[in-house]
């Protein structure tokens, strides 16, 4: 059995024949850039469209938001830059970082990413399109204050309001929400305080579930070697205590999704030794999980900054960076998923 350190000794034990797992596949290989980073992917009626940021190496002014597409199912095409920092008014070209894709219910495509030469100093920055990302409007600052979706999807609750799980880097890591009905009009944005305290934990990058019960949860990457999470029970607006998890973290973005059968499926790196395991639990409540499936373990590699999804035809769709060279797509059928319960954070395989 396996703890919170987990390691296998080969890759060549897992990925293959675990139950519930469908394919995978590298996205638009060989890509154009020799670094990429923090994927994201949506459904739109056209199929998949997935984006990262890619360039000399993270951080560097020629990183750019890339894209590709998987329409109907044929194959994800050559990957075409979406977003850069390049401005009129300016002579530098700002780095681009973690771009969000979010398909509102109301059919239009969003992407939020960030400019800035880091995470203490950057800002929030949208462009949107009405014909499934075939074509967008131009780029669009956010309000002052207001960076977006810090790394994970949005969600959307009742009567069309998007919640953004949201953090920032400048004066310690805190994480906040900013919700809005219409992203394209700065009068409707609004930002919680923050929700963690220092004392309690340095989180940042929050993803967020809506729970059948109208309750909300939002798991968070930390410092201190564990998922946290709070709730909420009024949309949003204010939130519990955060709390420490028995789910392992080793610095590294987390996403997950609730299922269209109540669970939640969380992808994240059991362990808190690097980020070379990448796995996937599943919850029926947010509190005790369930381990499904491990997609990557090899020591010292690195698969991180997954994001995940699960379209309408029931399965569910991660994307993730591979060894900071690749992005890697992964089809789960989370019906044929065969479960043992994780105890005290131990994984059980």
């Amino acid at each position: 059995m396996l703890g919170a350190g987990m390691c296998m000794t080969a890759s060549a034990q897992i990925s293959q024949n675990q139950p519930g797992l469908v394919s995978s596949e590298f996205i638009a290989d060989p890509l154009p850039t020799p670094s990429v980073h923090a994927s994201t992917i949506v459904e739109t009626p056209l199929g998949l469209m997935a984006a990262w940021f890619g360039g000399t190496q993270e951080g560097a002014r020629d990183v750019v938001i890339w894209t590709s597409r998987n329409d109907a199912g044929k194959g994800w095409g050559k990957a075409v830059e979406l977003a850069n920092g390049v401005h009129d008014d300016v002579r530098i070209q700002y780095p681009c970082w973690n771009p969000v894709l979010f398909r509102h219910s109301k059919g239009t495509l969003y992407l939020f990413y960030k400019e800035g030469s880091s995470p203490s100093t950057w800002w929030g920055v949208m462009k949107y399109s009405e014909d499934n990302g075939q074509s967008w409007f131009d780029a669009k600052k956010l309000p002052t204050a207001m960076l977006g979706p810090i790394k994970d999807k949005p969600i959307e609750i009742e009567q069309g309001m998007i919640l953004c799980g949201s953090s920032t880097e400048d004066k310690g890591w805190r994480v906040h929400i900013e919700m809005t009905k219409n992203p394209q009009s700065s009068q409707s944005w609004y930002r919680t305080e923050a929700i963690n305290r220092s004392i309690d934990f340095a989180a940042i990058q929050p993803t967020l579930l809506y729970w059948p019960d109208g309750n909300l949860q939002m798991l968070c990457r930390t410092k201190q070697e564990k998922i946290a999470d709070s709730w909420s029970s009024d949309k949003g607006y204010t939130w519990t205590r955060m709390k420490g998890t028995s789910l392992p973290n080793p610095n590294s973005g987390i996403d997950a999704v609730m299922m269209n059968d109540g669970r939640a499926l969380l992808v994240y790196n059991h362990t808190t030794d690097g980020r070379g395991v990448l796995n996937v639990a599943l919850s029926k409540d947010g509190r005790e999980w369930q381990a499904a499936l491990v997609l990557e373990n090899t020591l010292g590699m690195e698969y991180s900054y997954p994001a995940v999804i699960q379209t309408a035809d029931g399965l569910v769709h991660v994307t993730y960076t591979y060894q900071r060279q690749k992005i890697k797509h992964v089809v789960i059928d989370p019906k044929r998923l065969s479960l043992k319960p994780i105890v005290d954070g131990q994984w059980p395989w």
